[in-house]
């Protein structure tokens, strides 16, 4: 397709803004969804003169996201590509200590906005021509394994695992294919604190390897390079020596 069109959220930094302009080194145009105007404008700065797309927009708020893809729609005029990115946390919590508060903001972002962006980019494909297109649900290593004091964090990547995977089988009559990535110690603001140590699953104190972030960009670019008759369900990129598999 001589133009190919993607949607990142949670594109002002982090993942987001890795992906991004990954994605638009490997030539597409790239619309970028967060709350903060400025640092989308940074990112669309890294894009290397690609078309961008801005859209201040948040996305647990299902108007601010229903206008984000109207502006989508009548800009690009289709969507083959959304990284479902946008996510949040609290600081490491053990549960009895957590407040409802805590709970619902990450629910709100992390799961919500999920499904959110997730619908209106689902929708969008279908009723488009050609139709179809590709998401990608941003997971976690947390999708498959917590760390102490991450409720919050771990409940909603686990339930965005079993979102990829209603998705994928909904997406499949109209093409519109579904996966997700789970990343490991990307080094970005959120990940800094595990260089200087984060609790291990007995509460003990190290710090823990990082890789670099524009690793998983490419990961997001590489993955939305296939043709949509080919899926990558799940990848899983992560730090070589970060305490995953096995027992650490």
């Amino acid at each position: 397709m001589a133009d190919r069109f993607a949607l990142v959220t949670g594109g002002g930094s982090g993942v987001g803004r890795a992906a991004a302009v990954a994605l638009a080194a490997d030539g597409w145009a790239v619309a970028l969804l967060g709350r903060r105007r400025e640092m989308l404008e940074e990112t669309a700065g890294l894009c290397g003169g690609a078309r961008t797309l801005l859209l201040p927009a948040d996305v647990a708020d299902p108007a601010s996201v229903e206008g984000a893809f109207a502006t989508l729609k009548a800009e690009f005029g289709r969507l083959d590509l959304l990284f479902n990115n946008a996510g949040t946390n609290v600081p490491g919590t053990p549960f009895e200590e957590l407040t409802a508060e805590q709970w619902l903001k990450v629910v709100a972002v992390n799961l919500n906005g999920m499904f959110l962006c997730g619908h209106a980019a689902f929708r969008m494909m279908k009723d488009q021509a050609p139709q179809g297109g590709r998401i990608i649900n941003n997971g976690s290593i947390s999708a498959h394994a917590p760390r102490p004091g991450s409720a919050p964090y771990t409940a909603t990547k686990h339930a965005v695992t079993g979102l990829t995977k209603s998705m994928n089988l909904d997406g499949r009559r109209f093409d519109i294919a579904v996966g997700q990535i789970d990343i490991g110690n990307a080094q970005t603001a959120m990940a800094e604190r595990m260089a200087r140590g984060v609790p291990q699953a007995d509460w003990s104190i190290k710090a823990e390897p990082l890789m670099d972030v524009a690793h998983v960009g490419t990961a997001v670019a590489q993955m939305a390079a296939w043709p949509l008759a080919t899926n990558v369900l799940t990848m899983t990129i992560m730090a070589t020596k970060m305490p995953f598999v096995g027992r650490g």
